[in-house]
């Protein structure tokens, strides 16, 4: 990371959303990823299917507990005054609820906007990126 987040545990500089996002899911940490997020936020759920707002958030609680542990590696990052578009490949890889093995790996395309308080949220999450 390039910068450590403040003591909120949200991001100052739009490279480390990615890797404050992963810490946050493997934690668990429900309601620091709601924070990560814009409140009207859109999560591409597949290509062409997005969930946004109260819809967003009211799925984290079950995104989080059904889900192995993510790592992420950032590719790239275009800041354009407030707005960033983050290119970053993750993996999922462990034992899911069912109890077996999941791995799954992509590379997403996010966009994020820095807010009046100078931290760094999610606008659109899109893990699917090109795909």
């Amino acid at each position: 990371m390039s910068e450590t987040p403040d003591s909120t545990g949200l991001p100052v500089d739009p490279a480390d959303l990615p890797y404050v996002f992963a810490d946050a899911f493997n934690a668990r940490n429900v309601e620091l990823l709601d924070a990560l997020f814009e409140p009207e936020a859109a999560h591409v759920v597949r290509p062409g299917l997005m969930s946004s707002g109260a819809r967003r958030r009211a799925a984290l609680p079950t995104v989080v507990r059904d889900r192995v542990p993510i790592t992420v590696a950032l590719r790239q990052v275009y800041v354009v005054g407030d707005t960033a578009l983050l290119i970053n490949d993750y993996v999922h890889d462990g034992v899911g609820p069912d109890g077996t093995r999941v791995h799954a790996e992509g590379t997403a395309t996010d966009i994020a906007r820095r807010g009046p308080d100078g931290h760094w949220r999610y606008l659109i999450s899109n893990p699917s990126g090109t795909a």
